[in-house]
């Protein structure tokens, strides 16, 4: 299904509200592919985000799940006492640092329920016993990795298609495990982790990460990818359930870092006050950390202030366009075409 688009782009899954039944619809009826975040949301809230896709349109789509990690053995305490003076700034009590999966193996079941044609995995590679019972139920199954060996890894458990993830991308590293180096892990930009998993595994990837322009979705296929999948370059679209804050925030000219502070996973975000302060101490401990600090975002989006929430943003966020997905996918599609009949009058 991914590798037959009629316009080879998939909207990335962004959770937290980004990722809307509005936006996948548009996408898809536009002639792409959606995916729905699952991540965060109750089993029945992702149910609900289902009807409502289903009942916009008849086209395809995709659901995103988080696979559960261990639970951190990490001590929490220094760093939830190092955010208490930000707790006191937005008049908020801070969160429960508990670990949980996620609601995972309710959201497998709904996804089998419902027939999702596809769902994809991010933070690790389901069980083989998980991915043969996706696929049993005609369900096909993609696999986020960022280098060669979590690429075998996931080819090894049934994928049927990759999403290779460059350390450009925006939000969320996909990495199996976290090292607690800053990134997390290797960060390969997207067309070397494009090249070295291709040489690895001979199963259909998609590739993103820092993919804004149409030239950038030809330079993808052109290096292997069977499509592009994009994420911060629809975060302004309508459709998205983008927060005001950071959609303003992507009109500005902050530089982008790797952070955990705000999760406890290395993600890509705007530079802010909170990431600045807080990065450096924050420890691996994900979703302890989401849940930990997931108060004092609430209450900097409710205020308008870019400075305590998170901000994720590709590498090349400030090519970012506010238009509707409908458009902006055919100016990509168009851009596309236009890349690959110049690189053919100047290598033909």
């Amino acid at each position: 299904m991914l590798a037959d688009l009629r316009i080879p782009v998939v909207v990335a899954p962004m959770a937290g509200g980004a990722s809307t039944p509005e936006l996948v619809t548009a996408v898809g009826a536009a002639g792409g592919f959606g995916f729905l975040a699952a991540g965060y949301l109750s089993a029945e809230a992702v149910a609900g985000h289902l009807a409502k896709t289903r009942e916009l349109g008849p086209h395809p789509f995709g659901v995103n799940l988080f696979v559960p990690g261990p639970e951190s053995a990490a001590d929490l305490r220094g760093y939830a006492a190092s955010l208490r003076a930000e707790a006191d700034r937005y008049a908020v009590a801070l969160g429960d640092p508990r670990w949980e999966d996620d609601d995972y193996a309710a959201k497998l079941d709904l996804v089998v329920r419902e027939r999702v044609p596809v769902v994809s995995f991010t933070f690790g590679c389901p069980e083989p016993a998980v991915v043969r019972r996706l696929r049993d139920n005609g369900i096909q199954v993609v696999v986020t990795v960022t280098t060669p060996a979590e690429a075998r890894i996931a080819v090894d458990a049934g994928a049927d298609v990759l999403c290779v993830q460059g350390a450009d991308a925006g939000a969320h590293r996909g990495l199996f495990v976290d090292d607690g180096s800053p990134a997390g892990g290797p960060s390969y930009g997207l067309l070397t982790a494009l090249r070295l998993v291709l040489e690895a595994v001979d199963v259909p990837v998609i590739a993103t990460g820092g993919l804004m322009h149409g030239a950038d979705i030809a330079a993808v296929l052109t290096a292997g990818a069977v499509a592009a999948q994009l994420g911060t370059a629809f975060l302004r679209c309508p459709e998205a359930g983008t927060a005001a804050v950071h959609r303003e925030a992507l009109a500005g000219d902050r530089p982008t870092e790797f952070t955990r502070a705000f999760t406890g996973r290395p993600a890509r975000g705007l530079v802010n006050r909170f990431l600045v302060e807080h990065s450096a101490d924050a420890p691996s401990a994900y979703p302890q950390l989401h849940h930990l600090t997931k108060p004092l975002r609430a209450a900097a989006n409710r205020a308008g202030d870019p400075e305590a929430t998170s901000l994720w943003a590709g590498q090349a966020y400030s090519l970012c366009r506010d238009l509707p997905a409908a458009e902006l996918l055919a100016r990509l599609d168009g851009e596309a075409r236009d890349a690959v009949s110049r690189a053919r009058r100047r290598w033909p």
